[in-house]
Parts: C-alpha cells; structure tokens; sequence
C-alpha cells in the first residue's frame, strides 16, 4: 500500500517562507499525478496546486499563482511545494495527494478531490500578521 507523508509545515511570519514535502513509499510514484490541497477551519478542502505524471506540467490556485511552485523528484518520490509570500490567508492544513489513473487529460480534473486516491494525513500551515 503506497502511503503518502508530508512535511515542513510550521509557524512563519506574513511574507516569509516554508517547503512542504510529500514523501511517497513504493515505485509507482513516477506515473502518479500529484496535488496539494488545503483546508482552513470551517471550509472545504481547497486545491492549491497540481503536477502531471508525464511532463511535470504545472497548475495552480489564482490565489496561490506567483507565489507557490509546486515540483517533484521521481528519484527521491517526493513532492515539494515551495511558498513565498506567504499570507494570513494561507493558514490551513495542507495536505498532498496522489491520483493513480495515469489518466493523459487532465481538463477539469486536477481540482476535484474525488480525482485523487490517495492522501496523506496533512501538515498544519500557519501563517501570523
């Protein structure tokens, strides 16, 4: 059973920086497409950003879009998500997850949460004013 493991998360001052990671267990990363998702109290798990199994191409959030950089080594099974300019409004728990399909269109897919099989169990983002 593959399992997916983030990190990194923390308490960080307006404007400053964190990394999160996602590390996989198992072979099969490489053809997992991956995402991040996030969810703050009281509101529904948010997409945040989202890369391909095939070409690691890229997608993200407008909220996040400049800020975030979502990326992935297949040699390590790890997922990474570096943020920048981070804001009170990024405070959430965010979690990574895994969608096993190998699906090639990824069009109105990437930001459904039912797309994804696998999660991890989260890591809490604080962001302070």
């Amino acid at each position: 059973q593959v399992q997916l493991v983030e990190s990194g998360g923390g308490l960080v001052q307006a404007g400053g920086s964190l990394r999160l990671s996602c590390a996989a267990s198992g072979r099969t990363f490489s053809s997992y497409a991956m995402g991040w998702f996030r969810q703050a109290p009281g509101k529904e798990r948010q997409f945040v950003a989202f890369v391909t199994w095939r070409y690691g191409n890229t997608y993200y959030a407008d909220s996040v879009k400049g800020r975030f950089t979502i990326s992935r080594d297949n040699a390590k099974t790890t997922m990474y998500l570096q943020m920048n300019s981070l804001k009170p409004g990024d405070t959430a728990v965010y979690y990574c997850a895994a969608d096993t399909s190998r699906r090639t269109s990824f069009k109105d897919t990437y930001t459904n949460t039912a797309n994804y099989d696998l999660w991890g169990q989260g890591t809490q983002v604080t962001v302070s004013s």
